[in-house]
């Protein structure tokens, strides 16, 4: 058998098999990408209903504690410290080497860490257009492919339409992750265009690996199979 024919009939058979193993792959990659381009980025992350980094002022007169008395309290060195306004009471925010930890900025009393009800009421603050009622708030301890911020945290979920969840940390009650039906809807489209369906946050999974290969070997193969069956190359054996 011709060399020729050889490549011709194992360029067919590789173009075939790819077509069918890789082209439902294919398929979700550009409806999925398609349906990422289209969702604006601000309306996924929830901006239009929450207002997550949202900034009070300290009122001006405040007796605040002078700074050293707050160091002395602290666990270790002092890394940072920064005061702030926390569900209408001021406060320091004091990093150490240990962790995040904060204090009555009127008093020094160290704060305990945030709790289930004032999570919820930093979470309904937050809200621009409502809030709505808070249909359930949880303590988060684990990562999952919904949240990957600090932990421990509050998940607080409200019946609004959009099925938004607010994240708050309970080390210092700042808002870290707001999940909505729309986030979900892209985050499951992501994890079908990076194909990590556990943690939906690897792009470089031996899956994709393996279909990009795959995906170039179609290529390569389809273009044998062209140059060989080009018209004029036919045209010109029949003459």
């Amino acid at each position: 058998m011709p060399m020729a024919r050889r490549l011709h009939i194992g360029a067919s058979k590789v173009h075939k098999w790819l077509s069918l193993i890789i082209g439902v792959q294919l398929l979700l990659w550009f409806a999925s990408g398609a349906l990422m381009s289209f969702l604006p980025i601000e309306k996924v992350r929830g901006e239009q209903i929450i207002a997550r980094d949202r900034v009070e002022a300290i009122p001006a007169g405040l007796p605040l504690i002078a700074p050293d008395r707050i160091v002395v309290n602290a666990d270790g060195p002092v890394e940072s410290m920064t005061w702030r306004m926390l569900d209408g009471n001021a406060v320091a925010e004091v990093t150490t080497p240990k962790g995040l930890t904060l204090f009555h900025a009127e008093t020094g009393r160290m704060l305990p860490p945030v709790d289930k009800a004032l999570a919820t009421r930093i979470a309904q603050n937050a809200w621009k257009t409502g809030p709505f009622a808070v249909s359930k708030a949880a303590r988060v301890t684990r990562e999952s492919p919904e949240y990957r911020g600090a932990l421990p945290a509050w998940r607080v979920e409200f019946n609004d339409p959009d099925q938004t969840s607010i994240f708050v940390a309970a080390e210092n009650g700042r808002i870290t992750a707001v999940r909505t039906g729309t986030w979900r809807l892209y985050d499951f489209f992501w994890s079908l265009h990076i194909m990590d369906w556990k943690k939906h946050e690897d792009f470089n999974t031996p899956w994709l690996l393996a279909f990009a290969l795959g995906g170039l070997a179609l290529g390569i193969a389809g273009t044998i199979l062209l140059i060989m069956r080009w018209p004029l190359r036919r045209r010109r054996r029949e003459t």
